[in-house]
């Protein structure tokens, strides 16, 4: 993998101030692929010094340019899809189809429906005897994490840019190779110098030198809900905007008039996509008791399916903390039915699929967010029951209901707390809102939602 030594900032790639340096290791195989820059404050401050001087040029930019260039970093990203996931798959582990189906394409899917709502957006509207402009909102830093490296990056930075705003992006450590191929895309794009900036380094370090920064105005994180707070805490201090995209702990419900068979093997395809590195993953398999023993067995039979099928987890402390989850679980009463609480393999940060039965609401698998190849399969014993387990939680990102008639899961879904359901297995809509309820986030991202979050609007009265 060739990596950039150094950053882009200002339309180049420049040497960081920093001389630290950050190690990229393969999680499949733990050997080092590349080095990249560790920026350091004064590396921050750059590039968002950089961002700001290009604010005026690129917000007085007609949305139809902001869209024409929105419409080539797309071409640029799918001309180089091939290289993305390989990317992908050397840094994060996935299975070269996965990254090939989903972190190479749905990222230019998610730009060019931006390069489309930056020529169709209504940035006036009348009301009444007001003119009521949205302007972007500044300069926006985007902190994106590690399990969709790409995904996470354009469902910021495209809206940024289609609202008139300049970027600071700051890529996970352990994934930022991806996140240099993205900037060489904006490059090729034609973005003017300034109105993207790229900066790799440490969360604690350049993450927080950018959160506090008094040249930004909305901070724009994906992660842990950990990390959040103290992000929301800094940029609060400061009055700045914040868009947070947290933890989630989804229940998938199954109703005792579902297709049971198809509705559980459909969940563990979910918990186990992505490694179940993903912050929406369908974690809790809700299913009344008559159903319970069958839906189990179903459970234990799908997983066992996966085996060498998922990839590793990111690196070394995420598997042992997943591991450590699935001990605590079975040292608080759950059945551990398939995958175990040692590594399948003696290299690599690998955690075998794993089903925990006998799960009840109370359980530290069942309360906190694992991310990993992990599914809990708890027990309901009507309805009402069923709601208050789903909304048991201090999350609320997303979740699924099936049943056998549409409407009896529509009904269900209308009163779980959380930001996306999906009925009967509907698929991932790019376009629509996506973000979270309780504690898994503030702000929407994707479609006409995620381009709001970069207004700001201004009243002219007549």
């Amino acid at each position: 993998m060739k990596a950039h030594d150094g950053i882009y900032l200002d339309g180049a790639w420049r040497p960081a101030l920093s001389r630290d340096l950050i190690d990229v290791v393969d999680p499949v195989d733990e050997q080092v692929i590349a080095r990249v820059p560790a920026a350091g404050p004064d590396d921050v401050d750059a590039a968002v010094r950089a961002a700001r001087t290009a604010l005026p040029g690129w917000a007085a930019t007609a949305p139809a340019e902001r869209a024409a260039r929105l419409t080539a970093l797309r071409d640029a990203l799918a001309a180089r899809q091939e290289e993305i996931a390989e990317t992908v798959t050397a840094e994060l582990g996935s299975p070269i189809g996965f990254s090939r189906a989903v972190h190479a394409a749905v990222p230019i899917a998610v730009a060019g429906s931006y390069a489309e709502l930056a020529a169709s957006h209504g940035f006036e509207e009348t009301v009444g005897n007001s003119t009521v402009l949205h302007e972007p909102i500044g300069v926006v830093a985007a902190i994106t994490p590690w399990n969709y490296p790409l995904h996470q990056i354009v469902a910021k930075a495209a809206p940024a840019l289609a609202a008139g705003c300049t970027i600071v992006v700051k890529p996970a450590e352990d994934t930022p190779l991806v996140a240099q191929l993205f900037a060489e895309a904006a490059h090729e794009a034609g973005l003017p110098a300034g109105v993207l900036n790229l900066v790799t380094g440490r969360g604690p370090v350049a993450g927080q030198a950018l959160a506090e920064h008094p040249g930004v105005d909305l901070v724009s994180f994906t992660g842990s809900t950990a990390v959040g707070r103290v992000i929301g805490a800094t940029a609060g201090a400061a009055v700045k905007k914040v868009a947070l995209e947290l933890g989630g702990k989804s229940a998938n419900v199954i109703l005792p008039s579902a297709d049971l068979a198809r509705a559980v093997n459909v969940g563990v395809a979910n918990v186990m996509s992505n490694s179940g590195q993903t912050c929406s993953a369908w974690t809790r398999m809700l299913v009344h008791r008559d159903r319970y023993d069958e839906a189990v067995e179903l459970a234990r039979t799908a997983a066992a399916k996966y085996g060498d099928r998922i990839g590793p987890l990111v690196n070394a402390k995420q598997q042992a903390r997943v591991l450590g989850y699935i001990e605590k679980g079975v040292a608080e009463g759950a059945r551990l039915v398939a995958g175990s609480t040692e590594p399948p393999r003696e290299r690599g940060y690998f955690v075998s699929p794993t089903v925990l039965a006998d799960v009840t609401p109370e359980m530290t698998v069942a309360q906190e967010e694992i991310f990993g190849p992990v599914l809990s399969v708890l027990r309901y014993d009507d309805e009402e029951d069923a709601l208050r387990i789903a909304n048991g939680t201090v999350y609320g990102l997303a979740g699924a209901v099936w049943a056998g008639d549409e409407a009896e899961a529509v009904a269900f879904a209308r009163r779980m707390d959380t930001g996306q359901v999906d009925i009967n297995g509907g698929r991932f809509n790019p376009l629509a809102p996506f973000g979270g309820y309780k504690q898994s986030g503030v702000g929407r991202e994707l479609g006409a939602h995620g381009l709001t979050e970069y207004l700001q609007t201004k009243s002219l009265q007549f």
